[in-house]
C-alpha cells in the first residue's frame, strides 16, 4: 500500500504494511484525507506535541524520529469488517468516521501517532462504532470536512453563544473560517471576522462573516455595540442603573437579581481566537470591551504570556476547547448533507499522494490556500482546484 510517511519532518511516499482490521474495526479506502493545521504542526514540532500529550496522559504521540502516516481528517468507503464487527453497514458504503482507534490495549489518535496510521495513504482502519454512513450522496470532499467542522461547532458550542450577542473571529485559516460557518449555522445575527490577509478576509465573507476588518487599519471591536470599554463606563453604568432601580417601588436588588436569572446585564461579545500565535490571546484581553468571553480554539505551541491583572479589572473568560464529542461529529456531518452549512469556500486545492510535500508548502501563501485536501487516487503533484 502506498502512503506519505513523515520522519524527521521530511514527507515522502513509501510501501506500507496493508492495515488489517482488528476487532470491531473496518477497513476504509480512502477517498480523500484534508490536510490540518496540526499536521503542519506535527511535522516539525512533533516531540513538542509529544511532551504535550504526556502531560495528559498520552505517552504514544508521534515522535520526530518515528514513522508515522499522518492524516485525521477523511472520508472513505467500507471495503472489508473487522471480526467481531456487527456488519450493519454495508461494504462498499461510503463513511466517515472519528480518527480514534484501539490498538494494544489502548486508544490512539488516527495520524498522530505511529500506533494508528492515518489517511495519507490508500487504506486504513477505523472503530466500527466510531464510523458513520455518510448521507444524501455528499459528495467526499465536502463529507472529508466533517471533522475539522466539528471542531468549530464544539468551539461554537461550548462557546454558549447566543443569537443577538457580537462574535468576533480572530484570524480567518481554516479553523477561524469554520467557526464562522458554525456560528452562522448556529443562527448568530453579527459576526465579525478579523485578518491581516485580504485572500482570508474574503474567504470570511464568503462563509457568511457580516463585517471583516484588517486588525492592522482597525480594531474588530470597534463600532456601536452597546459594549462597556472601559472601568468609568461601567461605574458610570452601575449608578445609573441604581439611581432608576432607587425610584422604583419594589426593593432594588430584587429587581437586579431577577434581571440576572433572565441574563440581563451589561452587552459583551465573544471572541473566537483562531490564530494560535504567542501574545496574541493577550493582545485580546487587552483589546476587548469588559466582560468579554475568550473561546481559544487556536493552538499555540510555544510558551505565552498573559497579564492576568488585566484580565481581571475587565472580568474577562477565558474558555480553552479541543476536538468534539460523537454527537457533535454526527450533527456535523448532517449539517452538511443537508445543507445548512456550505463549506466550499475552505476547499482551495486538490493533490495526489505525490504531492503532499508542495501541498504543505503551497498552505503557507494565506492569499492562496485554506484547505488542500489528499485524493490517493490522482497524481497530482501540485494543488489543482477541485
Amino acid at each position: 500500500m502506498r502512503a506519505v510517511v513523515c520522519k524527521d519532518a521530511a514527507l515522502s511516499v513509501a510501501e506500507r504494511p496493508e492495515p488489517e482490521p482488528a476487532s470491531g474495526q473496518l477497513l476504509l479506502e480512502v477517498v480523500r484525507c484534508g490536510i490540518c493545521g496540526s499536521d503542519l504542526h506535527a511535522r516539525h514540532q512533533a516531540d513538542d506535541v509529544a511532551d504535550i500529550a504526556a502531560e495528559v496522559g498520552y505517552d504514544d504521540a508521534m515522535r520526530s524520529d518515528q514513522e508515522v502516516v499522518l492524516g485525521h481528517e477523511f472520508s472513505g468507503r467500507i471495503l472489508d469488517h473487522g471480526p467481531g464487527t456487527r456488519g450493519t453497514v454495508p461494504t462498499g458504503t461510503p463513511v466517515v468516521a472519528l480518527p480514534l482507534v484501539r490498538g494494544d490495549g489502548e486508544v490512539h489518535p488516527i495520524g498522530l501517532s505511529a500506533a494508528a496510521p492515518g489517511g495519507y495513504a490508500e487504506r486504513l482502519v477505523v472503530e466500527e462504532s466510531l464510523a458513520f454512513p455518510v448521507p444524501n450522496g455528499l459528495r467526499p470532499d465536502v463529507a472529508t470536512l466533517t471533522e475539522p467542522l466539528a471542531v468549530a461547532w464544539h468551539a461554537v458550542r461550548r462557546s454558549e453563544i447566543k443569537n443577538r450577542k457580537v462574535a468576533v473571529v480572530v484570524g480567518c485559516g481554516p479553523i477561524g473560517l469554520g467557526v464562522i460557518l458554525m456560528l452562522k449555522a448556529r443562527g448568530v445575527r453579527h459576526v465579525i471576522a478579523s485578518d491581516f490577509s485580504q485572500g482570508r478576509r474574503t474567504l470570511a465573507q464568503r462563509c457568511g462573516a457580516d463585517a471583516v476588518v484588517d486588525p492592522g487599519e482597525e480594531s474588530p471591536y470597534a463600532g456601536d455595540h452597546g459594549h462597556l470599554e472601559s472601568a468609568p463606563a461601567a461605574f458610570d453604568l452601575a449608578i445609573d442603573t441604581m439611581e432608576r432601580l432607587r425610584r422604583q417601588p419594589l426593593p432594588w436588588w430584587r429587581v437586579w437579581q431577577a434581571a440576572e436569572a433572565l441574563g440581563v446585564g451589561p452587552k459583551a461579545p465573544v471572541v473566537f481566537e483562531c490564530v494560535g500565535v504567542p501574545g496574541v490571546i493577550d493582545e485580546i484581553i487587552a483589546s476587548v470591551p469588559l466582560f468579554s468571553r475568550v473561546v481559544v480554539v487556536g493552538v499555540c505551541m510555544g510558551a505565552d504570556r498573559i497579564r492576568p491583572a488585566v484580565a481581571i479589572n475587565k472580568e474577562i473568560e477565558l474558555r480553552f476547547v479541543l476536538g468534539y464529542t460523537p454527537p457533535e461529529f454526527r450533527e456535523t456531518l448532517h449539517m452538511l448533507a443537508e445543507g445548512k452549512v456550505d463549506p466550499a469556500p475552505l476547499l482551495t486545492g486538490v493533490v495526489g499522494l505525490e504531492g503532499v510535500e508542495n501541498a504543505f508548502e503551497a498552505l503557507g501563501d494565506a492569499e492562496q490556500h485554506a484547505k488542500i485536501l489528499i485524493d490517493p487516487g490522482r497524481s497530482a503533484a501540485e494543488p489543482v482546484s477541485l
